[in-house]
This record gives C-alpha cells, structure tokens and sequence, in this order.
C-alpha cells in the first residue's frame, strides 16, 4: 500500500504515526494492498481556500477527502475484489485540529488520527449527512481507532521489552555482537 504524506502546515506532527492509521484503516477495511493514497497537511488559509472552493463554505475546516474521479462510482474502493486503486487525498489542517484536540481533552497527534480513519471513511464512500449514516460511520471509525490505539500500544510495549531485554543481555556480555552465529 503506497501513502504519501507531505506536511505544508508548518506544525510537527508525527508523521509516520499518521500513515500508521491511514494503512490501519485501509487494512481494516480490507483495501487492496496495491491502493495508492496522498496525505497532505495545510496551514488555516489553505483549508479555507479549500474549503470555499470545493464545499462553498467560509473558513477552514479539520479535514476533507477527495476521493479520486477515476473509481467506479457504482463500487466502493473496499469491496472485495477490487485491485489497485488510486484513492484520492485526504487533507488535514492541525492548527485547526489542535483546538478540537483540546476540547477533546486528547493530544493533537490523537486527533489528527481520528480524522485521518475519518477521511479514510470519506474516500471509501461513507458519509453523515444523514442520522443513519452518521451512526454507521462513526461507530465504524471508534472501533477502527480503538483497534489501532490497541495495536500501536501492544507494539509500543513489544518495542520497549526488546530493548529492555537487549540491555540485560548486554549487560551479562550476550548482546548480539557477542552471540556465535548459529551453525547450519
């Protein structure tokens, strides 16, 4: 799965950690390994000129989807079968999401997260303008990033036992400089 990711807004986020959710979420959603996404992070004026422009509404906005023109519209990009597919741009505006994150009471990095399964979601035709549809999208999107704050957390606890283990052993001279190589 290619994810492309370029950040314009001037604002260090962690971006291999946002890739991590955009390729969660396409996993989860059983996306064709071979489907090609673009992240781009933009400063307030950017997202406003977007926003004007593609939904004729006035400031910025946290995140929007673009979804590729090239799709067929009858099928969604995660329906089984499908092969390679280029899935459009999702664009976040972290200066806009760091006032969301605060009221949140959750880091930026978390909230740019959410927004990133969001724009997934959008790309693969979920919407909420309508009641149902906002149920079925959002509980799809809590249980994703639930999943995937799970997942990272177990890696995150996996990455820290290696390394504590890989002091201990080098403390008792087995670290692997030391380690025979194993005999065919």
């Amino acid at each position: 799965m290619s994810i492309e990711i370029a950040n314009e807004s001037g604002v260090q986020v962690d971006e291999p950690s946002i890739v991590s959710a955009a390729r969660f979420a396409l996993d989860r959603m059983g996306v064709s390994p071979l489907a090609e996404l673009s992240v781009l992070l933009v400063e307030l004026d950017v997202m406003a000129d977007l926003h004007q422009r593609w939904m004729d509404l006035p400031g910025p906005t946290d995140v929007m989807a673009f979804p590729m023109d090239e799709l067929d519209s009858a099928r969604r990009p995660d329906a089984a079968g499908l092969g390679p597919a280029l899935l459009g741009d999702i664009v976040l505006c972290p200066d806009f999401a760091k006032d969301q994150a605060k009221k949140a009471g959750h880091s930026l990095l978390d909230e740019l997260h959410l927004l990133t399964v969001h724009g997934v979601l959008h790309l693969l035709g979920y919407d909420h303008a309508e009641p149902a549809e906002e149920r079925e999208m959002f509980t799809l999107q809590n249980r994703i990033l639930a999943d995937f704050r799970t997942a990272a957390a177990e890696a995150e606890r996996k990455s820290a036992q290696r390394e504590a283990d890989s002091k201990l052993l080098g403390a008792v001279g087995l670290d692997d400089a030391d380690r025979p190589e194993p005999t065919p």
